[in-house]
């Protein structure tokens, strides 16, 4: 008994032992004042994803809290002394993790969610943003070696210039690679005095483009970031899967066999090509990118292009996520022209679709990729569209329920119930299709705003959802086999 009573009050003492601070509404603002880096869980007990994420999340913090500087690590509880905290930055769903700096919220985590991910990201985080070099050979050789363009804050006497970089180099530390120095050597020799200069990597430089931007406006964060945004990768950029989110719509992307390691004469060559064209069109609104043909090979399908063989490729993904794909083999010429007639609006957007049904007629409308716009886009109807796969067993076993719904409001004229395998058609955007099923209420005169589906997927709660969103009031109509019956009835007791 005695034994069993120090065994309990041991593992009591290990499990309250954490190396994770816990922080309340009251202790939040001192917990994280004061800190250069603190990851932040913001959590709820009855989480299935948070009890999982727990030891994971406790083995870090144990081994974090072994650097120099330690990083802590830390949780709120947001259903009980952490709820202010919590709506306070916004927090959803559990667990959410928050990365501060300095007392301020400076980015969400997005990192793994293992502890050795955790640990090998948050010491990435916890290094300087931007690299502090006050040698000049050292700088020169950094901006040689450099394989993506670098951000340099040359600082004399501007302090807040020098404060804004700072914060923006930890804001957008993912993003850009940045470095600062505050030597009279290097700021003589580069010909720079408190100015934000962007660098591109030697292998970029071309006659087409300077070879290096500065910014010349107002000295606030805001500004900066918007200087940064739109010239750090230049007139043509370099698209790779890492930084694809970089370059806004509309995006005009050339692919073909970039390497250079292996072939870097061939590789500029073909981008001093695009450079030559896009200069030609400063004065309209595009992005202008260079990419891997390989890297790409999923998304070049989707334009109904292959990245077999040696052909240079060209597509624009418009604002609206449309595609336009390049018919004509690669020139300068044709290149000038694709972009004259897309800028024109004289170029058909490339849709994947299946042929057009013979018959549409059944309770639930097949829409196909050509048919989208005809029968989802409708302003006069409200539509229920599901985007189904068709080897996905839970769209299977909605399938019953879903051809019931459309048979029971098949007499509704506002309402249209459809269907489209998004596998072998094209959703278009706002639409986001990333499982299956995936369902989408589209009401009339709204048809750039439509809702994703949430609710449960019986019968009941179909026409519960549809009777609360539909634009114009409706009642189910009764089956006209009941309705036959009952007249039968009627003519019966009139007998």
């Amino acid at each position: 008994m005695l034994i069993s009573t120090i065994l309990i009050s041991l593992f009591a003492s290990v499990a309250l032992c954490s190396d994770v601070i816990e922080l309340t509404d009251s202790s939040f603002a001192s917990g994280v004042k004061d800190k250069d880096i603190m990851l932040v869980e913001f959590f709820a007990p009855w989480c299935g994803h948070c009890k999982k994420l727990a030891p994971e999340y406790e083995t870090a913090a144990t081994k974090l809290k072994k650097e120099d500087p330690p990083i802590p690590l830390a949780k709120v509880d947001c259903t009980e002394a952490g709820k202010d905290s919590c709506s306070k930055y916004g927090v959803s769903g559990y667990p959410t993790l928050k990365i501060f700096r300095n007392g301020e919220m400076s980015k969400d985590y997005d990192g793994p969610r293992d502890s050795a991910g955790i640990i090998k990201y948050m010491k990435k985080q916890a290094a300087p943003s931007s690299q502090e070099i006050n040698d000049l050979e050292k700088m020169k050789k950094k901006l040689d070696a450099m394989e993506s363009a670098l951000v340099v804050g040359f600082f004399e006497k501007d302090e807040d210039l020098k404060t804004e970089f700072m914060k923006i180099a930890d804001e957008m530390r993912d993003d850009y690679y940045f470095a600062h120095t505050t030597s009279e050597e290097i700021l003589a020799d580069l010909g720079h005095k408190d100015q934000v200069v962007i660098f591109r990597p030697a292998h970029l430089h071309s006659k087409f483009e300077p070879n290096k931007e500065v910014f010349t406006g107002m000295v606030d964060a805001f500004y900066i970031k918007k200087f940064l945004k739109a010239s750090v990768h230049g007139l043509v950029g370099h698209l790779t899967p890492d930084n694809e989110d970089q370059f806004k719509k509309p995006l005009c992307t050339v692919y073909y066999d970039v390497d250079f390691q292996l072939n870097a004469k061939g590789t500029r060559y073909w981008r001093n090509r695009i450079l030559k064209v896009a200069a030609q069109f400063k004065n309209k609104v595009m992005t202008y990118a260079f990419a891997s043909k390989s890297e790409f090979s999923g998304k070049l399908d989707k334009f109904g292009l292959s990245s077999e063989g040696n052909d240079v490729l060209v597509a624009i993904v418009s604002d609206d996520g449309m595609k336009y794909p390049m018919k004509e083999k690669f020139s300068v010429d044709t290149f000038k022209d694709f972009l004259t007639n897309y800028f024109a609006g004289n170029i058909e957007p490339y849709i994947k679709s299946e042929p057009v049904p013979e018959t549409n007629d059944g309770p639930v409308k097949v829409v196909v990729g050509k048919t989208f716009n005809e029968i989802v886009n409708d302003e006069t109807k409200d539509v229920l569209i599901e985007f189904y796969a068709p080897w996905c067993g839970h769209c299977k076993s909605l399938e019953p329920v879903y051809k019931e719904l459309g048979e029971k409001l098949a007499d509704v004229k506002d309402i249209v119930i459809a269907k489209m395998d998004a596998t072998a058609n094209d959703a278009p955007s706002p639409y986001e299709v990333r499982g299956f099923p995936t369902i989408y209420f589209s009401p009339m005169n709204s048809k750039k705003t439509p809702r994703k589906y949430d609710s449960a997927r019986d019968l009941d709660s179909f026409i519960e959802y549809l009777k609360r969103e539909a634009t114009n009031p409706f009642e189910v109509p009764e089956k006209k086999e009941k309705k036959k019956k009952k007249k039968d009835k009627k003519q019966k007791d009139e007998l």
